[in-house]
């Protein structure tokens, strides 16, 4: 059995297509088909059902594809430790984010005092950042809500208020706190439904004991902070979005029921982490921590 047996199960295992993994290899179907096959003869059981050119992982399959993922991390994770203690590469780390100003600037800080450091930073939803966190594709993500999950630790570092958003002509132009049960029938701006901020949002007017009037609903804040310009309704905001959007509304803030978010910066529990990685997790969770002082 060879490492690069493993590596191209892997690749046919994920896609259950031959052809396709063939092309994504950059190899030929055909050698790729005798090395599935060397595996399996290794093996002494099929890993796959075949029918006709169709694929599918079978039970032996899907017991290996678990062990082979387990292993070929832990053989990474070893090539990563030894050439961090070898001092072979300056330092990479892999986050998963979201746009956020306030997240962009440290980032940015980090980098003008790491330029050695070579960040690669992807956007995604939080369902993929923990899929991409247990596929070891990511070393951080940056996550709200805070990930509960076995196998999955975190810090969490941010706590930012939820503020409402109305326009000028409001009645609450000039409030500075309401109860939100003051905005009952008030019509919303909302983020659309799947999205964890409007999970959020929902969860507050419930608490306040109505469902909002929603009459419009958005992917992004900017769309938000557009249609509450127009005078079209109301809508929550998060506050350290503030500055990235031009404030060309009223502010209030929300007395009961309490409306905050926490922010989490997650890794694998047990994973190795290298000195660059422990170097940008400190200083992205101190420059937090300094901030709120």
């Amino acid at each position: 059995m060879e490492l690069l047996q493993l590596h191209y199960f892997l690749k046919v295992a994920k896609l259950e297509h031959m052809t396709q993994a063939a092309q994504e290899l950059r190899i030929a179907q055909p050698a790729l088909s005798k090395t599935i096959a060397r595996l399996e003869e290794d093996l002494g059981v099929p890993l796959f059902d075949r029918q006709g050119r169709k694929i599918r992982l079978n039970s032996f399959g899907k017991a290996y594809l678990k062990k082979v993922e387990k292993a070929l991390m832990l053989l990474e994770e070893g090539r990563r430790e030894v050439e961090d203690l070898a001092e072979m590469e300056r330092g990479r780390v892999s986050l998963a984010t979201t746009t956020h100003k306030c997240f962009s600037d440290v980032i940015g800080t980090f980098i003008s005092l790491h330029p050695d450091i070579k960040l690669q930073i992807t956007q995604a939803s939080e369902r993929e950042k923990v899929q991409q966190l247990r596929n070891g594709d990511i070393d951080f993500c940056i996550t709200f809500p805070p990930i509960e999950q076995t196998g999955i630790e975190g810090l969490s570092f941010l706590t930012e208020k939820i503020l409402l958003a109305v326009p000028h002509t409001h009645r609450f132009v000039n409030r500075s706190n309401i109860d939100l049960r003051e905005v009952a029938n008030d019509p919303f701006i909302c983020i659309k439904q799947g999205n964890p901020f409007r999970e959020m949002t929902d969860e507050f007017c419930q608490k306040a004991g109505f469902t909002p009037n929603i009459i419009c609903e958005v992917d992004e804040h900017s769309a938000v902070s557009y249609f509450i310009r127009m005078g079209i309704g109301i809508a929550f905001m998060p506050e350290t979005l503030i500055e990235k959007i031009e404030t060309s509304f009223h502010l209030v803030h929300i007395d009961n029921p309490i409306c905050q978010r926490t922010y989490q910066i997650a890794w694998l529990e047990g994973r190795y982490m290298s000195v660059a990685e422990r170097k940008f997790r400190e200083f992205f969770v101190q420059s937090f921590t300094e901030l709120r002082k």
